[in-house]
Formats: C-alpha cells, sequence, structure tokens
C-alpha cells in the first residue's frame, strides 16, 4: 500500500481473547481483510508495536515486514493449510541455491564448493539426509526420502511459524540455507551472503551499480532477518521471548 500520514500518537499493546492486540491510540490494529490484527505471543506484539511506533510522519509499509507476515497468518490470503505451506517449502529443494554448481568459471565454482558444500554437509548430518549438489541444469536428484524428512520436520512447526518459514525461504531461495539460519548454524549476515555468491563475485569482478547493490543487499538482510526473527517469536521460545522482554 501506498505511505500515509501517521494518524496516531502512542503504541501500545494489550491482552485479548484471542492473543495479544496492537493499539494506536485507541484504535484497534486490524489487517487488510478488516480482522482484528491478534497475534499468540506477547514477544512479537511487542515487536509488531515497535515497527509502528517508529514510523516517523508518514507510514512507510513496506518496512513493516513482521506486520505483514501477520496480516499474512490472519488473513491467509491464498487460503492454504498447514499441509499444503509445507509442500511449498520442501518444493524448493527441487532449485535450491546452493545445490545448482557451475562447472566454469573455475574461480565460482572453487568459491561455491568451499562457501555452500559446509552448509549441506550440515543439514545432511543434522537431518539425517542426503542432498548433495549437481552441476546438471536439472539440477540435482533429491531422494524422497530426503524430501519426506524435511515435511515431517516442518510439520513440528506451527502455522504462523511455516508462514515465516517459507517467507525466509523465497527471500533466500533455498531451503538449506533457510534452515541453517532458523536452527542458528549461520548469521542472517552469512546466509544473505551465501544466497548471493555468484552476484557477490560478479561485482567482485566487475564492479556494481553502487546504491543499486547496497540497496538490494539491504533490503534483503532486513527482510530474512525479520522473517528469521518472526519464526522465533511464532515458536513459542521463553527464551527469545525472555530476552527481547529484557532488552
Amino acid at each position: 500500500p501506498p505511505e500515509r500520514k501517521r494518524f496516531y500518537q502512542n503504541v501500545s499493546i494489550s491482552q485479548g481473547e484471542g492473543g495479544f492486540e496492537i493499539n494506536l491510540d485507541h484504535r484497534k490494529l486490524k489487517t487488510p481483510q478488516a480482522k482484528l490484527f491478534t497475534v499468540p505471543s506477547e514477544a512479537l506484539a511487542i515487536a509488531v508495536a515497535t515497527e509502528w511506533d517508529s514510523q516517523k510522519d508518514t507510514i512507510k509499509f513496506y518496512t513493516m515486514h513482521l506486520t505483514t507476515l501477520c496480516n499474512t497468518a490472519l488473513d491467509n490470503p491464498t487460503q492454504r493449510n498447514k499441509m499444503q505451506l509445507i509442500r511449498a517449502a520442501v518444493k524448493f529443494l527441487e532449485t535450491d541455491t546452493v545445490c545448482y554448481r557451475v562447472e566454469e568459471p573455475a574461480a565460482l565454482a572453487e568459491l561455491q564448493k568451499n562457501e555452500w558444500d559446509p552448509v549441506v554437509t550440515w543439514a545432511e548430518k543434522r537431518y539425517n539426509v542426503a542432498i548433495g549438489s549437481s552441476t546438471s541444469i536439472l539440477g540435482p536428484n533429491i531422494p524422497a526420502s530426503t524430501k519426506e524428512t524435511f515435511v515431517s520436520h516442518l510439520a513440528s512447526y506451527n502455522m504462523w511459524a511455516l508462514q515465516g518459514i517459507e517467507y525466509v525461504i523465497t527471500q533466500l531461495k533455498s531451503l538449506i540455507l533457510s534452515m541453517g539460519l532458523i536452527d542458528r548454524h549461520i548469521t542472517v549476515e552469512k546466509a544473505v551472503l551465501l544466497s548471493r555468491l555468484e552476484e557477490e563475485y560478479q561485482i567482485q569482478r566487475w564492479g556494481s551499480v553502487e546504491w543499486a547493490h547496497d540497496y538490494d543487499l539491504c533490503e534483503l538482510r532486513a527482510r530474512t532477518a525479520a522473517g528469521t526473527l518472526f519464526v522465533h517469536l511464532c515458536s513459542e521460545s521463553s527464551t527469545v521471548k525472555h530476552k527481547l522482554l529484557q532488552d
């Protein structure tokens, strides 16, 4: 949506029957489909309230990634159920960024091997699966057992967290990098760098459009970080919640 003038002074949260609500002065925040904006955890409510409170003279909706994710979870505009969300996430394995390798130039092939192999190896050990990589345009042949293992793992998350997981996967174009990030094996900065490895290689070689590269990088980091935080806050982690409230 376009920017609009900030129409409220104070932002607060309150607990209602369905969870935690966001108050803009005396107005209750609503979703695009006019549902009451209610989130399952106090920590997530605080994070969303911070997004609204940080807006200046105008409300820049495109900077409010947590609010957008909550709206998606509440309105479910695509009307997908839990298994459909899981299957969509696992389907990314077939085109996973870190599984597609080049043969030429040799320097990029070596870079991919050095940077991506450790993450693939971690995932194979962490989930006891076979993933591999391929230089074929058809990509690697991912075993059915590997896909089913990830289906089972993702089924342990609730619907809200799954919305966040799919969002992170869409940013990184990689289920493997996303799970490494959500499992705290790699940082947001590392995950983003690995997802853009070929682009960063070309930039190092040929240079970049200065402002465009910096903007794209910052935007991708912001979206990836927001999605990861959303997953943790929706997974009802008391550790994350306690730390956020302390900060």
